[in-house]
């Protein structure tokens, strides 16, 4: 997900999506650790996207 979405969403929206993308990405590292992914990169990506999300909302909570 661009930096350019994530400032559209609403804050609540994004913190909602935060989670999801948490879960799911905790949900990755355990599949993977049990029986390997044919494409680890998605991790990588998600974590990332979470680094983007928090710092969006990091970027809100300074800014009020």
């Amino acid at each position: 997900m661009k930096s350019k979405e994530l400032k559209e969403l609403e804050t609540k929206d994004l913190a909602e999506k935060l989670e999801t993308e948490v879960a799911k990405y905790n949900q990755m590292k355990l599949n993977h650790a049990i029986t390997p992914m044919e494409n680890p990169s998605q991790i990588k990506a998600t974590r990332r996207d979470i680094a983007r999300m928090k710092t969006e909302l990091r970027q809100r909570e300074l800014n009020k």
